[in-house]
C-alpha cells in the first residue's frame, strides 16, 4: 500500500494544503489537537472533492444504463461470435461506438477519487512517522499525531504493533475497537449501497449476465474493502466510510427522482407522482414534466411502469401532454360539459304497475 500510495505523492502538497486550510477554521473552535478538528477536516475534503466529481457522477448514471440497455444486444453479439473472439470485440467496440458508451464511464467517480485517497494515506503515513509531508511542517504533525478519535490516533492502523501504537499515545485495545467498528461501517454501507441499486435500481425486465455481475460485486466489493481496511489508518476509514456514506445519499436521492426505466424505483416514482396529479389536479415541477415528457414521447415503447401510469391518468379523467403538463382528456371534458350544459336531461316516465295499465283512467269532468 505505501508503495502505490508513494506513486500519487506528486498530488500530496495539495491533498495537505486543504486539509491544513480546514484544520486552521476547526482547530479555533475545537482546539488544533483534537480529533474533532482533524477528522472533520478530512470528511470536509471528502465533500469537497465529492462536489467537484458530481459532474463525473452524473456521466457515471447514463453510463450504466446505456450499459443495461445494450445487454441484450451485447449477449447477442456473444452468442453470434462466440467462436471468434477478435471479430466478437470488434462488434463491441462497434457497437459502443454507435451508441455513444463507454464501458469505463462507470467507474469515473472511483477513478477520480484514487489519487486523493493515495495520497491522503501517504500524509497520514508520514504523521505516523512523524515526519513533514506536503504543507504540514512538524508542528502540525506533532498536533496531528496527538489527535485522537473516540481513542484512537488517526495515523494508527489496525495492523499496526503495540509499540507503535502506544509511541502514537494510545492502547492497541482502542485502536483496534474503533478501527474494527470502522471497517464494518464501512462495509456495510458499501453493501447496502449496492443492494439498493440491485434491488431498486435496476431495470426487471431485462435479465442479462450484466445483472449477474453486479449481484456478485455486491458481495465482493464489501470483503474486498474489509479485507483491505485493516492496513488503513484511521484517518483513512474515516475518509473512505465518509465517501460511502455520501454516495449512499446520492444514489437515494437519485433512485428518488430520477429512477432506472423500468426498474422497481420507477414504479414507486410513478405512483407517487400519480397521487400528486390527482390531489391537486395539475403536475408542477420542470423535473417532473420532464419525466412525464419523455414518457409520452416513447409511444408504444413504453415499459410496463409507463403503460400503467398512462392507463392510471386516463381512469382519472386526465391526459399526459408532450410538454409534459397533465390537463382533463376530450372524453372527460365532453362529459362534464354534457352533464352540466343548459339543456336539462329529459325525465323519463314512471312506469306502471300491471293493475294500472288495465284500469281505464276516469274522464275529467265537465264545468
Amino acid at each position: 500500500m505505501d508503495t502505490i500510495a508513494s506513486l500519487f505523492s506528486f498530488i500530496t502538497y495539495p491533498v495537505s494544503w486543504i486539509i491544513v486550510q480546514f484544520h486552521s477554521m476547526y482547530g479555533a473552535i475545537f482546539g488544533e489537537s483534537s480529533g474533532w478538528a482533524w477528522g472533520l477536516s478530512i470528511v470536509s475534503l471528502v465533500i469537497l472533492i465529492r462536489i467537484c466529481l458530481i459532474p463525473l457522477f452524473v456521466k457515471q448514471i447514463k453510463a450504466t444504463r446505456g450499459m443495461q440497455a445494450l445487454q441484450p444486444k451485447m449477449k447477442a453479439i456473444q452468442e453470434r461470435y462466440k467462436n471468434d473472439k477478435q471479430r466478437q470485440s470488434e462488434e463491441m467496440m462497434k457497437l459502443y461506438k454507435e451508441t455513444g458508451t463507454n464501458p469505463l464511464s462507470s467507474c469515473l467517480p472511483i477513478l477520480a477519487q484514487s489519487p486523493f485517497f493515495f495520497a491522503l494515506y501517504h500524509v497520514l503515513s508520514n504523521i505516523a512517522d512523524g515526519k513533514a509531508v506536503g504543507a504540514m511542517d512538524q508542528q502540525l504533525v506533532d498536533s496531528a499525531r496527538a489527535a485522537k478519535i473516540f481513542g484512537a490516533p488517526i495515523a494508527a492502523k489496525f495492523m499496526d504493533s503495540p509499540e507503535k501504537v502506544a509511541a502514537l499515545g494510545a492502547t492497541l485495545t482502542d485502536v483496534r475497537i474503533v478501527t474494527a467498528v470502522m471497517i464494518i461501517m464501512m462495509s456495510l454501507s458499501q453493501f447496502y449501497t449496492q443492494r439498493q441499486l440491485m434491488q431498486k435500481n435496476v431495470d426487471l425486465s431485462v435479465k442479462t449476465p450484466f445483472m449477474q455481475q453486479q449481484k456478485m460485486l455486491m458481495y465482493i466489493f464489501p470483503l474486498i474493502f474489509a479485507v483491505m481496511g485493516i492496513n488503513f489508518p484511521v484517518g483513512v476509514l474515516v475518509y473512505w466510510l465518509t465517501t460511502n456514506v455520501w454516495t449512499m445519499g446520492q444514489q437515494m436521492y437519485v433512485i428518488n427522482q430520477n429512477p432506472t426505466p423500468g426498474s422497481k424505483a420507477q414504479d414507486q416514482y410513478l405512483t407517487r407522482l400519480l397521487k400528486q396529479i390527482t390531489s391537486h389536479g395539475e403536475l408542477k415541477g420542470r423535473g417532473k414534466k420532464r419525466v412525464v415528457s419523455a414518457i409520452v414521447a416513447k409511444g408504444p415503447d413504453r415499459n410496463d411502469n409507463e403503460r400503467k401510469f398512462i392507463a392510471a391518468l386516463s381512469k382519472q379523467g386526465m391526459a399526459a401532454q408532450a410538454d409534459g403538463s397533465v390537463i382533463k382528456s376530450v372524453e372527460a371534458t365532453a362529459d362534464s360539459d354534457a352533464a352540466s350544459g343548459g339543456a336539462a336531461k329529459r325525465q323519463q316516465p314512471k312506469r306502471q304497475s300491471k293493475s294500472q295499465r288495465q284500469t281505464p283512467s276516469k274522464p275529467a269532468p265537465k264545468k
